[in-house]
């Protein structure tokens, strides 16, 4: 998957870079946790990796790993580093707290006899101990220097290097050699939770001690590696990264003699899996299916396949189909001979193709990152927090989950938590701070912000909107009247134009539809009361507006266990006071939209004449089917309450860095890694924008330009926070204030789904998991003889 890019300005850039860059754009696929109102921690899925123990895995044989291309560097630091950099320098470098299968940081014993804050005052300090018999492929022990150099390259003090992040290297004071060479002390100059995140991968001096070593020496090549493999070469002719055993390494031998990852396009992978050319392979849905109906469907007996070419034809149409072959009209029996021919070939293909198939099989899991649905706050309809809350309010976020995972037979339940997955220790659901799907709310809240039925009708020119209209005596009010109903859309000689476009595609790899403020209406005043006789009148007072949103935020502060939110303004008592006020009229819970007529439920809404429609933006590439399949129904789930949708079909290629990154979208489905350590990776996710000194916004990685202070505040506060359930605790109260703000709402959990020879052990759909890449092998065969590794 190729780098998407990061906006201009960005100041703080993520620890997961790459991925990031992958985690956005890989197509979405799989949900594991729960809804639960209790907050506890939901259930996360296994991995599937075919655990073998070592003493039955052959030593010896090569291993093919599908990648998506050769990376551009192997620097994990730098902005191109990508998902095949971390994959392969995972078996290269040390990492020095790896995650296990429930996303938790765990010290590996092979790196470090321990880690641990020693003091807290006056200032922070960890002290680590390496394990003495650690060392770099070229004989030398990995001592504090290694530390001191990774920190001067990542603090960002020196602009010589070309750095892409150094979130908590630059809380560093200093690093001092302990009481011996295997000794490091970090003194912190801000305290930091997350410290564990620092050093891994670990690089050697000789790569970070310089600008030019750093920037230069270790894209291609590493001078020295510490891990259970080293680096043969990477040959960009041939697509290969090669890895070979690490004679020098003091763990447990890896059992493969090679480990090669190879650059396959995704949608080539079935295909190269047909031909033996891969051993582990993500594929996508499409892909499983073919292997998983290749181990059931084998065809034997002379009996056609399942599926595939001629797969659909019945005993009739196999008799029409001889018997116009073996007819007296000469044309219609070669048409039908060669057509049988070309079938009887695709077949033919196919069958081999299938049985090659079954030498593997699918592991699934969940994979570590969340899709959500992005509304762009900045400007439009969706700068009004109350649009966004309709918006999700009329979601069926069981329904989407399940239209994604029940296919693949994996858990299907809607994530509740922008910053952990199920399994995690700090998940909860706190999807109630905004509320359940609930399309009568979702009304009332698109009224209140003045979106109406009525809106939708084009007044013509002189005609008041709202109270003005209101204070006009009967002759004007006679007058507006048969205005209105000159203005009535269909009636003959005034053109219907102001239909919203209801789930309308705008075509594959075009930039076609209406911007964001095409349909923005000219001032904020609600929708004209003097429309067609009997319509409805569904707009709220305003001061309901503040009161529902101060409930919201109440609620949040409750869901977060810290009473009510500060966040809620205090003005909101002295406008319940104003003439017309509702105290209450939007409670958080248990709220009726306002009584309408019948017919009031269905059309479009507007505003001053123009309709209520926002731009979805979707990817248009091959494998992208189950996100574009999403983003239907949630068109047709906002078109129920009236809210038209452009939907707009991008390159794969433009659709982040273009798009997404730059603002040019209303709607759109993009996905998120999970971490261990949101305090510092989910930060600049949801960073309250800043306006920069050009008048450009500068938004970090928040793409929905939504944001608070308090939530800012509240990430600043767990980053510093070492007691780790004060942290998670934190983390939850921003959590729940994320989502009151109705940004970005978390759909469910992407599939892992990934193909392995059958003969292979401890590898698969790792989950949360870290690859323990000196266990991977194949299997010992069940009698005597050779070791099932091949040579391709």
């Amino acid at each position: 998957m190729s780098h998407v890019g990061v906006p201009r300005g960005t100041a703080r850039k993520r620890r997961s870079l790459a991925l990031l860059t992958t985690g956005v754009l890989t197509l979405p696929v799989l949900a594991g946790c729960t809804s639960d109102d209790s907050g506890t921690t939901a259930a996360a899925a296994p991995q599937d990796i075919a655990v073998t123990a070592r003493n039955l895995v052959a030593a010896g044989g090569r291993a093919t790993w599908a990648i998506d291309a050769v990376p551009a560097t192997l620097n994990a630091f730098q902005a191109d580093a990508d998902s095949a950099t971390t994959r392969i320098t995972g078996a290269l470098l040390p990492t020095l707290f790896p995650l296990d299968a429930q996303g938790r940081p765990q010290l590996d014993t092979d790196y470090l006899k321990s880690a641990k804050v020693v003091e807290r005052e006056p200032k922070q300090v960890v002290l680590y101990r390496l394990n003495q018999r650690a060392v770099w492929s070229d004989g030398r022990a990995i001592e504090a220097s290694d530390f001191v150099a990774q920190w001067r390259a990542l603090n960002g003090k020196d602009s010589a290097y070309w750095t892409a992040r150094n979130a908590g290297y630059e809380r560093i004071e200093k690093i001092e050699r302990g009481n011996d060479a295997q000794e490091v002390r970090v003194t912190f100059a801000k305290p930091y939770a997350d410290w564990r995140s620092l050093f891994s991968p670990l690089y050697p001096k000789e790569v970070t001690g310089t600008p030019g070593t750093f920037n230069d020496g270790a894209r291609t090549t590493l001078k020295a590696t510490a891990g259970p493999f080293r680096l043969r070469g990477v040959d960009p002719e041939t697509g290969e990264v090669t890895l070979d055993r690490n004679p020098r390494w003091w763990g447990s031998p890896a059992k493969l003699d090679t480990l090669v990852f190879r650059a396959v396009k995704p949608q080539d992978r079935t295909q190269a899996l047909t031909e033996g050319k891969i051993d582990v392979a993500d594929i996508d849905a499409a892909a499983a299916h073919r292997i998983v109906q290749a181990a059931r469907d084998k065809g034997g007996n002379g009996q056609p396949l399942a599926q595939g070419p001629g797969s659909g034809s019945g005993p009739a149409a196999a008799l029409r189909s001889w018997a116009e072959a073996h007819g007296s009209d000469e044309t219609v029996a070669a048409a039908a001979q060669a057509a049988r021919e070309k079938n009887r070939a695709a077949a033919e293909a196919y069958a081999a193709e299938q049985s090659k198939l079954r030498a593997y099989v699918v592991r699934k899991s969940l994979e570590p990152a969340y899709t959500q649905l992005a509304l762009n706050g900045e400007s439009g309809p969706l700068a009004d927090d109350r649009v966004r809350r309709a918006v999700a309010r009329a979601l069926n976020r069981q329904e989407l989950a399940d239209t994604v995972l029940k296919p693949l037979g994996l858990p299907a339940a809607p994530l509740g938590s922008h910053v952990a997955l199920a399994g995690q220790p700090a998940y909860k659901d706190s999807s109630g701070a905004l509320g359940g799907h609930d399309a009568d709310e979702a009304r009332a809240l698109l009224a209140d912000a003045g979106w109406t039925r009525e809106g939708a009708v084009k007044k013509p020119d002189g005609t008041k909107a709202g109270g003005e209209a209101g204070k006009k005596g009967e002759k004007d009010k006679d007058a507006a009247g048969k205005d209105d109903k000159a203005a009535t859309p269909g009636k003959q000689g005034e053109p219907d134009d102001n239909k919203p476009v209801t789930g309308t595609d705008t075509g594959t790899g075009t930039d076609g539809g209406s911007k964001p403020d095409d349909n923005k209406p000219d001032d904020n005043k609600p929708g004209d009361r003097n429309g067609p006789r009997n319509a409805p009148q569904a707009l709220a007072p305003a001061s309901a507006a503040a009161f529902h949103s101060a409930a919201l935020l109440r609620q949040a502060g409750r869901l977060a266990g810290t009473g009510t939110s500060e966040d809620a303004a205090a003005k909101v008592a002295g406008q319940d006071k104003r003439t017309g006020g509702a105290t209450g009229a939007y409670a958080p819970a248990g709220t009726a939209a306002p009584a309408q007529a019948p017919d009031a439920r269905r059309g479009p809404l507007g505003k001053d004449g123009k309709t209520l429609t926002l731009r979805f933006v979707l990817p248009s590439g091959p494998g992208s089917e189950p996100l574009r399949a999403v983003g239907n129904k949630i068109s047709a789930m906002l078109d129920s309450i009236g809210i038209g949708t452009s939907i707009t079909k991008v390159a794969d290629d433009s659709y982040f860095k273009d798009h997404i990154a730059s603002g040019d979208y209303d709607l759109a489905l993009y996905s998120w890694p999970a971490t261990a350590y949101p305090a510092t990776d989910d930060r600049p996710i949801f960073a309250k924008p800043v306006p920069a000194t050009d008048g450009s916004l500068l938004v970090e990685q928040n793409y929905t330009r939504v944001g608070t202070d308090h939530i800012d505040q509240l990430f600043d506060q767990a980053a510093a926070e070492l007691d780790e359930g004060a942290a998670r605790d934190l983390m939850k109260q921003a959590d729940a204030r994320i989502w009151a703000a109705a940004g970005s709402i978390p759909l469910y959990q992407r599939p892992q789904l990934v193909a392995t020879n059958k003969k292979l052990a401890n590898v698969g759909a790792f989950g949360f998991g870290a690859p323990h890449y000196q266990d991977i092998g194949f299997k010992m065969p069940q009698s005597a003889g050779a070791p099932a590794g091949k040579k391709k």
